[in-house]
């Protein structure tokens, strides 16, 4: 994984035809703000199409997508994925639809920047580049929680960027090469979790070409805000690990045993809350920093259970092709 600064020059001259694919799934309350993000893109509108990908929504996703297709200065395909319920699935349906040379990655709760196309395209200048990866920012938070996710860069792409069997871009911020889709497949269409990581693991482990990162091509992300939701995003990152160590051979994280969980929290309670409420009154420290431990055993639990639970579908081992 490499960041390659491109020339000036070069990248206003590289104008390729990019498909960006969302899949939505009861995302009504997310696409008035969502379409906005695209309005705003400073990529040249005749150069790139948006394929929205409505997955069985049970809203008014749909509607709203083909009302917003017939009323957009911007080229807005409408599309259905209603066989599979599965953001993978909707995801194939869009590459497969899709014109451009570039297909381009994002979720319906993301807020792409306005230059986040225009900093995440160039790399491809460089014909050895097929997947480039954009980062990935926290929106504003108010909760607690969001606060301590923002505070530990959960959704920031260098963790993936950096993992130990090969990088990975989240789909959350993500472009691939249409011809290295066309070579290794698209994604598992029966894969519910861990699927950013197998296509890019494919398309790398293939020799097809290399991972960039674009750090300026940014789309902000919410964090969790309750302790349900919290326990489910970490679960499901768990689960990930356990398809992706079966797919791939990937280390299985190491459990964190309830009796760890007693002598971290009773480390807790005794050196660092002391510790920590001498920083706070003298202004250095705040309840994230007092709480930092039990929230990340909360997280490193229901993470660890995810694991523990999962067990890959023998249809999750299915991939689609072109």
């Amino acid at each position: 994984m490499n960041y390659q600064p491109v020339d000036a020059t070069t990248a206003t001259s590289f104008l390729p035809m990019v498909s960006v694919v969302v899949p939505i799934y009861n995302g009504e309350a997310d696409l008035p703000e969502l379409i906005n993000c695209l309005l705003f893109q400073t990529y040249p509108k005749d150069r790139v199409e948006y394929l929205l990908v409505d997955n069985n929504s049970s809203d008014r996703t749909l509607t709203i997508l083909k009302t917003s297709a017939e009323n957009c200065p911007i080229t807005i395909r409408p599309l259905s994925e209603n066989q599979i319920q599965s953001s993978y699935a909707a995801r194939n349906a869009g590459i497969r639809a899709a014109t451009g040379e570039i297909i381009v990655f994002t979720d319906a709760d993301c807020r792409p920047q306005p230059q986040w196309l225009d900093a995440l395209i160039p790399p491809f200048v460089n014909t050895e580049v097929v997947i480039v990866a954009g980062e990935i920012l926290a929106l504003p938070g108010t909760t607690l929680l969001e606060q301590h996710a923002d505070r530990q860069e959960t959704l920031s792409q260098k963790h993936t960027l950096n993992h130990s069997f090969r990088p990975y871009g989240q789909t959350a911020n993500l472009a691939i090469r249409r011809i290295a889709l066309e070579k290794a497949g698209l994604f598992r269409p029966y894969l519910t979790t861990g699927g950013d990581a197998d296509i890019c693991w494919r398309i790398l482990g293939e020799n097809i070409g290399r991972l960039e990162f674009a750090p300026d091509a940014i789309v902000g992300h919410r964090h969790r805000a309750t302790l349900q939701e919290l326990q489910s995003q970490w679960r499901r990152y768990g689960r990930s690990n356990r398809y992706l160590h079966e797919l791939h051979g990937v280390d299985l994280m190491r459990d964190i045993t309830l009796k760890e969980c007693g002598y971290r929290l009773a480390r807790w309670l005794v050196k660092e809350i002391p510790r920590d409420m001498k920083k706070a009154i003298a202004g250095k420290a705040t309840l994230v920093d007092l709480l930092n431990t039990p929230i990340g055993l909360f997280t490193a639990r229901a993470r660890a259970a995810g694991q523990r639970d999962a067990k890959l579908p023998e249809n999750a081992k299915i991939i689609d092709r072109l």
